[in-house]
């Protein structure tokens, strides 16, 4: 349910408009340093209200230590970190609670759990929880080393020019998606567990997590689909594996080939519209107009790249981690 990998484990709990956000930490190992300042850039990244086109709510959003951390080291228990929430307007979803609204998870969260769910802000269902993710990513990219793992965005409301595409949110008076790149340079070869754990299975899994991404695509993705095959094969170049062209996006059967690792996202238009839609009130069993309000983004997309760079670094410290154990196994037999 909330739990993610088998050598670094990630667990996160908490709900938008709760006392707290949290992440647990396992396998992470000992001797590691590790403070409040190593968050402070990715969690900055991804806080809304920096930039234009994103939510006003702000948070302090700096991690309280609760375990695994003594002296500045990591001490090889669990990691346990823990967000306050102390920005919240509970009220602006209490006035729309008859009315689940569209695109959002209240209605499936509100028969899955019989009403108990905590509805204030999307509850466990928000976006606020990336950042136990993006916390989890900071730890991961530690672990990673000389790895480096960067997400950019490449486009807003279908422009590659991230203000155009704003401009056409503002001008419609809606929101708009967009699609995110990431980039891992430095990944050796030989990482993935095909096939359930292919390296795609878990990054694609992982990236899912993400609320509001719609696609995954990696390497050529699906362009791929209209490419003849020896167009799309990467002709090997050296004994280390290096390709000349990269359609494969740096994976091969499941096996990441020591090229660069290129994958991409598409992020859905904020569902949190100020325009007038129609959903369903569950009090009077009828559809009727809605708007909704409160603080929200213009486009996640925006926000999402320290995101889907934690969400990546994740995948790859546990599978860092198993091909480390499994090394091991193989020299001592």
């Amino acid at each position: 349910m909330n739990h993610f990998g088998k050598q670094f484990s990630v667990s996160i709990f908490g709900e938008s408009h709760g006392e707290s956000v949290g992440v647990v930490l396992d396998g992470c190992p000992a001797g590691m340093p590790l403070n409040v300042d190593d968050f402070v850039l990715d969690t900055e990244r991804r806080k809304g209200g920096m930039q234009k086109g994103t939510t006003p709510r702000q948070e302090e959003d700096l991690p309280l230590f609760k375990s695994g951390v003594f002296n500045g080291m990591t001490t090889g228990a669990p990691l346990t970190l823990l967000f306050e929430n102390k920005n919240t307007r509970s009220g602006d979803y209490e006035k729309q609670r008859a009315v689940p609204r569209p695109g959002h998870a209240d209605f499936v969260a509100n028969r899955k759990f019989g009403g108990f769910e905590d509805y204030r802000g999307g509850g466990h269902f928000s976006g606020r929880l990336t950042l136990c993710l993006v916390a989890a990513g900071v730890v991961a990219k530690k672990i990673l080393q000389n790895i480096k793992v960067t997400a950019t965005i490449t486009s807003i409301g279908g422009e590659p020019d991230i203000e155009k595409g704003l401009q056409k949110a503002i001008a419609q008076k809606d929101s708009v998606g967009g699609v995110v790149e990431c980039k891992v340079i430095g990944l050796p070869l030989g990482l993935g567990e095909p096939f359930f754990d292919s390296v795609e299975s878990l990054i694609a899994h992982a990236v899912f997590s993400i609320p509001a991404v719609r696609g995954i695509e990696f390497g050529t993705g699906f362009k791929a689909a209209n490419m003849f095959g020896l167009e799309h094969n990467d002709p090997i170049e050296n004994k280390e594996g290096k390709t000349i062209t990269n359609h494969a996006g740096g994976i091969i059967g499941g096996i990441s080939n020591g090229n660069e690792l290129v994958f991409r996202i598409a992020i859905k238009p904020t569902s949190s519209t100020p325009k007038e839609q129609l959903t369903y009130n569950w009090e009077t069993d009828n559809m009727e107009a809605f708007s909704v309000r409160g603080r929200h983004d213009l486009c996640i997309a925006l926000r999402v790249p320290p995101v889907l760079e934690a969400a990546t670094a994740i995948v790859l410290a546990d599978l860092m981690l198993i091909s480390q154990n499994t090394k091991q196994i193989y020299s001592t037999n």
